[in-house]
């Protein structure tokens, strides 16, 4: 199901009961207010066991039976909240007595869902506060209750505007520490998005760091790609989507669940973000120098990028190996380039640190690489949350000798795409740079010139790197570096 939002005060439906002798006919009657159950679930599943709300949201909705405004306001809740959470946080802090860390992370949910309903939405201040307490007694029980009903209380005194002038640091003084606050996102996430975009706190308040923050709490639209031979655009538009703006396989769908689209049920057609299509498309339109039948895709889970290029292989009679390490990801790899024109992909289990295949055998190759994903922050909003400075220099020197290894396996006068779903620079430049300067037998090609379509692409040393960004694109911020291997 996609993101929606609701911005009013709803009022439930309850379970149909009848019968004789008061005994209960037909289905089991729905829990009370099930937006709000749902919602509050899937923030505990998020904050207790890491779950993706995103991937977490759409099956409970479908397990209980929650649709249209019910679905709606549940999703409002979910979304905004972990959007809103570190602004939450810290007007919280200002109402309860004791460190926000040590409250009760089963009361903790209901404290941010309650925030976001009485500062961001327009659910009346009596009902925000109503329904959430009445929530908290089925959940964490009566006491903790009146514990949420105090606290939401004190935040229901000043709106959000209000609570900013409090909470917040002073832009002039420390602009990262009032953006992060403002927008809620980590200082360190500011303060590295500011510096990916090339901006110094010095410079008025970092401008367009904060539109790059605002992108990121705004909901984003559903983008679905048509496959290359097996569905056109055009039939997405029969659907009710719109053209992309980019891509010539991207639709935009402006309401409702992509999997009810007919290409979409029959694998013709997926979701993909508009930039992740871009990027496998560039390294298609490089010229190859030779021979150009043998294509990998070295980190292919879940499978959105190898699906494309195994089609347009298929197209070119030429043919993917999608690789990928965690099996069950595979598994959804191999779903993605199913029935690709000509049975053009093939999906494997490997590792691509100890390759599977011999070296320089192919003649392109992606290498999507594991990353903080701070580029998909529009569709994960909890991963800001979970991600640090540590996770970074955890991540570099597997990237980097994925990076190594896919030059290794590509052929010379071959091509190879480097992509992260991060603009951080030590994920991306540092990268890049660092396995450039180990070799002698790499060409750094121009990214934006194989995406003449896209506007304000270039990054990076000569602007030879192509870097998306949501509040400039539209899109997720892919990172994208080509590179040659020479002959000889």
């Amino acid at each position: 199901m996609s993101e929606q939002s609701r911005s009013q005060h709803h009022r439930p439906r309850r379970g149909a009961e009848s019968g004789r002798g008061g005994r209960r006919s037909g289905p089991p009657p729905r829990p009370r207010d099930p937006a709000r159950r749902v919602a509050y679930d899937v923030l505990r599943a998020v904050e207790q066991r890491d779950a993706y709300a995103n991937l977490l949201l759409p099956v409970l909705l479908s397990e209980r039976g929650v649709h249209g405004r019910d679905a709606a306001l549940a999703t409002e809740l979910t979304y905004g909240t972990l959007r809103r959470q570190g602004t939450y946080d810290a007007v919280l802090e200002t109402c309860v007595d004791r460190t926000l860390a040590s409250v009760d992370g089963e009361v903790l949910p209901l404290l941010r869902m309650g925030a976001h309903q009485l500062l961001s939405t327009n659910i009346p201040p009596h009902a925000a506060v109503g329904e959430t307490v009445d929530l908290a007694r089925r959940v964490v029980g009566h006491h903790r209750s009146r514990f949420v009903n105090a606290i939401l209380r004190k935040v229901s005194a000043r709106d959000l505007e209000e609570w900013t002038a409090i909470v917040a640091p002073e832009r002039d003084r420390d602009p990262s520490g009032y953006l992060s606050v403002v927008h809620s996102h980590p200082r360190w996430v500011v303060k590295e998005l500011a510096r990916a975009l090339g901006e110094r706190a010095k410079d008025a308040g970092l401008p367009r760091t904060e539109e790059l923050l605002k992108a990121h709490n705004e909901r984003p639209r559903v983008t679905l790609v048509a496959k290359p031979g097996r569905s056109k655009v055009s039939d997405l538009e029969e659907a009710g989507a719109e053209p992309g703006r980019y891509s010539p396989f991207a639709a935009y769908l402006p309401e409702g669940d992509p999997g009810a689209i007919r290409e979409v049920r029959q694998n013709r057609a997926a979701v993909q973000d508009e930039a992740s299509q871009l990027v496998a498309l560039a390294l298609t339109r490089v010229d190859a120098h030779g021979e150009d039948r043998r294509w990998l895709d070295m980190c292919a889970g879940p499978g959105g990028k190898a699906g494309l290029l195994a089609s347009l292989a298929g197209q070119r009679d030429a043919r993917l190996v999608a690789s990928e390490l965690q099996p069950a990801r595979a598994g959804l790899v191999a779903g993605a380039v199913r029935r690709a024109p000509r049975d053009a992909g093939r999906a494997i289990v490997a590792d691509g640190t100890r390759p599977a295949w011999r070296r320089e055998v192919f003649d392109r190759v992606l290498v999507d690489v594991p990353c903080t994903g701070l580029g998909a922050l529009r569709r994960r909003p909890e991963s800001r949350w979970r991600r640090s400075p540590e996770n970074v220099v955890e991540l570099a020197p597997l990237q980097r000798e994925l990076l190594t290894k896919a030059v290794e396996s590509v052929r010379p006068g071959g091509v190879v795409a480097y992509v992260t779903c991060s603009p951080h620079l030590d994920e991306t430049d540092v990268i890049v740079q660092g396995v450039l300067s180990e070799r002698d037998d790499l060409e750094l090609l121009r990214a934006p010139d194989y995406l003449d379509e896209v506007p304000d692409l270039a990054a990076g040393p000569e602007g030879r790197y192509a870097q998306f960004w949501p509040h400039v694109h539209g899109t997720d911020a892919m990172f994208l570096a080509l590179l040659r291997k020479r002959n000889g």
